[in-house]
């Protein structure tokens, strides 16, 4: 869940706490509290906490007459189930636990995490910053033995990184801070510069690559190619809310079903020298990379336009339209060898229903198959490996954590219930994160799983 991040990498970048432990600073930072992107595109501001949307908003009107709303969500242009499809899996026929951690209270401090999986199988383990260890230490855990391999110090102070990387030979991990000068915020969110922090798993040493000529970012956003080379997201366009701000549905979120996209200039960087950052001369919205091809979006956060599909070893491009709704904004991208997975919001209907889908079609543009149903987020080739979509369900029904097989098509709801803080990071295929609420919903357990195939 990259995408779903962003936000909550914004704020955390944009003012990271001071080197003295304020522990309200500390938990406000938190690790990954989210629920949705959708306040993304109001100003650039959003509380992860409760995911309250920061500026002027409307009320929502409850006559659908008066808001052009049907009763009921339409129908997608395509195979089409819900949640109530899933087969309910079952632990050591369906998957098995590979590791698992609970925070107690993550109200009252940060913890610790399983930030995602080794290609070879360990698990990246972050504890803190939290009160009792003000500044965060970072382990390769077996799953076998749970035995620790701590690594050394990375020199960071107390700011937030995410693994975009987790090889045999090195880990890389992304993070971003203020520039040293004083230009000002130039209005659509705080200007950041953008660094990575390899881990030389032979060597055991850190190193630190920034680079002089990539432009500011917007939030550290970006992954890695195939060519292992890194690829940023610089802002182009920002999509803005309305004169007046969004509606504001009953549950009190955004109704930004209409939004306009957000575009970026594609840069890439290497990840061993600082002097090598080139523009790419491409302008997109999402983007993701498979083995042998390139699929990105013409914009991001709003209405996807047309996916675009690039054979890396050929050059040979093609285009295809993946009929979404007329209303559906996208919020996360992913893609495989042969599919392409779109997660979008598509509007608030009667009853606080949400029209939310996770779209499925083949990389030459087929229909595959849509889930359909009322608060569900979905990812693919992030928060599980590229051959699983992992759906987040916070609906009052079904809520729990989904997985979508893309091979063999199976669906399986593997949890019963969605915790507050959502944490986790990349896995190998096959594998998924879910994350259920301990302690009144104050804390969280996160589970890592495998399916059994």
């Amino acid at each position: 869940m990259v995408n779903e991040l962003k936000e909550l990498m914004r704020q955390n970048v944009a003012a990271p706490p001071p080197d003295d432990l304020d522990l309200s600073a500390l938990v406000g930072l938190g690790r990954r509290r989210v629920r949705r992107r959708r306040t993304a595109v109001v100003g650039g501001v959003a509380a992860v906490v409760a995911v309250v949307v920061a500026g002027t908003v409307v009320s929502w009107p409850q006559d659908s007459a008066r808001t052009g709303l049907a009763d009921r969500p339409p129908a997608p242009d395509a195979p089409t189930i819900g949640l109530a499809d899933a087969d309910r899996a079952v632990e050591g026929r369906d998957y098995r636990v590979v590791a698992s951690h609970t925070n107690d209270d993550l109200d009252s401090d940060n913890g610790q995490y399983l930030d995602g999986v080794t290609d070879d199988g360990l698990v990246l383990f972050r504890d803190g910053p939290r009160a009792d260890q003000l500044y965060p230490r970072m382990a390769l855990v077996d799953p076998a033995t749970e035995e620790k391999d701590w690594l050394p110090d990375l020199d960071i102070g107390q700011a937030q990184t995410w693994p975009v990387q987790l090889g045999v030979d090195r880990l890389v991990l992304i993070g971003a801070d203020s520039p040293s000068d004083d230009v000002p915020d130039p209005g659509d969110g705080p200007r950041l510069v953008l660094s990575a922090f390899v881990f030389d798993r032979a060597t055991r040493q850190w190193s630190t690559v920034t680079w002089p000529s990539l432009p500011d970012v917007r939030d550290p956003h970006a992954v890695v190619g195939p060519d292992d080379r890194l690829y940023v997201f610089v802002p182009a366009k920002t999509g803005k809310p309305p004169a007046g701000g969004w509606p504001t549905g009953p549950d009190g979120e955004a109704d930004d079903a209409d939004a306009e996209g957000s575009t970026y200039h594609l840069w890439s960087v290497s990840l061993t020298d600082g002097s090598d950052a080139r523009d790419e001369g491409m302008t997109v919205g999402d983007l993701a990379f498979t083995d042998s091809s390139m699929v990105w979006t013409d914009s991001s956060n709003g209405a996807a336009g047309l996916v675009h599909v690039r054979d890396l070893a050929t050059g040979a491009e093609h285009s295809f339209d993946p009929h979404a709704g007329e209303k559906c904004n996208l919020l996360s991208f992913g893609a495989t060898d042969d599919r392409v997975v779109l997660s979008q919001y598509c509007g608030t209907y009667a009853a606080g229903v949400r029209d939310d889908r996770v779209q499925i079609l083949t990389t030459a543009g087929d229909q595959v198959v849509t889930i359909q149903d009322s608060g569900i987020d979905g990812s693919v080739g992030y928060l599980g490996g590229r051959d699983l979509v992992t759906l987040s369900a916070y609906g009052p029904d079904g809520a729990g954590t989904y997985v979508y097989d893309l091979g063999t098509n199976q669906f399986l709801q593997v949890s019963d219930a969605m915790s507050s803080w959502s944490s986790g990071g990349p896995t190998p295929d096959g594998m998924f994160f879910s994350n259920t609420p301990v302690n009144s919903r104050h804390g969280s357990t996160q589970t890592l799983g495998e399916l059994l195939r």
